[in-house]
């Protein structure tokens, strides 16, 4: 499994995936601050990663607070969850991790018994705090691992999947969402290829999915953004998987730059489209995908490529990093509570409220 992130006694440590393919190196983490910077500049990226990393963040920066007292820890919370926050927009699980761990905070303030002098009290929740983080690293693995469970006999027994962007391991904590279901296929004996877009500007594709492929022995081969419909139209393509940053509460789903136009080409060639995705990454308090925020990013990722400049000096750019897929494209959306199927807001709605019993009978 590839280590994408880790709770070490010097820190949280990062693989840097913007050093791959060509180079695996760590980055080690110390403060809030410094988790804040690994996920703006996307050495972690992928919407269940940077989830689980905003709660290490807080929970690395909880831990190491030099706070006296509860009261003035709280203070600090406050501003470790702002700073957090603000690194990337689009993404609801970053904001899911960062709330879980907030609240957690907060509740274990409340029970405190005001016996215990201040420096018990601290030492308490610190170490409540750091292990919620590391219990939300371990649930994103048996998540995805689940997912693949549900996902898997939706691909071809044999034949080619496409995807697009990294839902892999390096998008999770070590497994993987969509490249999770078709781990969990090859597991089975299917016999599956996998085309690769190769997702520009950030080619996550092509530096990082085929990457990770690779190592498992997976057939993978990179195509450049623009081929995916000539393959379908030759029959080349028998299903297409993909994760998401965010689904809204009636199914559209956003998730990397060209992922929308992909599911249009699917629809029109008759082939599923199938998200794989945490159910933390669906976002019920999001109507639709027009409420969706979305992140633009910084227009030298699209003028240069490996340190070289490749458009004309002033030339305008566009660089939005994701896009939004009206739910109506979409064939269906794996998650680790289950598969669902349109309509999309009755579904969601309807797994959401047996979660929450779920929930309560567990905190019961």
């Amino acid at each position: 499994m590839i280590p994408t992130l880790e709770w070490t006694d010097q820190g949280v440590r990062f693989l840097d995936q913007t050093k791959l393919p060509m180079e695996e190196v760590y980055v080690n983490t110390t403060s809030y601050g410094e988790v804040a910077t690994v996920i703006r500049d996307m050495i972690v990226r992928g919407a269940p990663a940077i989830g689980v990393s905003g709660a290490m963040g807080m929970a690395l920066g909880i831990d190491r607070s030099n706070a006296i007292n509860v009261a003035e820890l709280s203070l600090e919370v406050n501003v470790m969850a702002d700073a957090l926050a603000k690194t990337r927009p689009t993404a609801v699980n970053l904001f899911w991790g960062i709330e879980r761990i907030r609240s957690l905070y907060t509740r274990l303030v409340a029970e405190q018994s005001p016996h215990l002098s201040e420096a018990d009290k601290l030492k308490t929740i610190k170490a409540a705090i750091v292990t919620e983080a590391k219990t939300m690293y371990d649930e994103d693995i048996a998540a995805c691992k689940t997912m693949g469970q549900f996902g898997a006999d939706l691909l071809p027994r044999k034949g080619t999947v496409l995807t697009h962007c990294n839902a892999g391991a390096l998008a999770t904590c070590g497994y993987g969402s969509a490249l999770g279901v078709i781990r969990a296929a090859v597991e089975r004996g299917f016999e599956i290829d996998v085309l690769a877009d190769e997702t520009r500007p950030f080619l996550q594709g092509a530096r990082l999915t085929a990457w990770e492929l690779m190592k498992d022995g997976i057939q993978t081969s990179v195509l450049c953004d623009n081929m995916s419909g000539s393959l379908m139209r030759q029959g080349r393509i028998q299903a297409v998987i993909v994760g998401a940053d965010r689904i809204a509460a009636n199914g559209d789903v956003a998730n990397k730059i060209g992922t929308y136009t992909v599911a249009v080409l699917a629809r029109e060639h008759g082939i599923p489209f199938y998200v794989a995705a945490p159910w933390s990454t669906i976002d019920i308090n999001t109507p639709t995908g027009e409420e969706i925020p979305i992140e633009q990013r910084d227009p030298r990722e699209v003028t240069h490529s490996n340190g070289k400049q490749m458009t004309p000096d002033g030339v305008g750019i566009e660089n939005p990093a994701f896009d939004v897929t009206p739910a109506k494209y979409v064939t269906s959306i794996i998650t680790e509570r289950g598969l669902l199927k349109a309509p999309y807001g009755k579904s969601i709605a309807a797994m959401d409220a047996v979660g929450a019993l779920q929930a309560d009978a567990v905190h019961a």
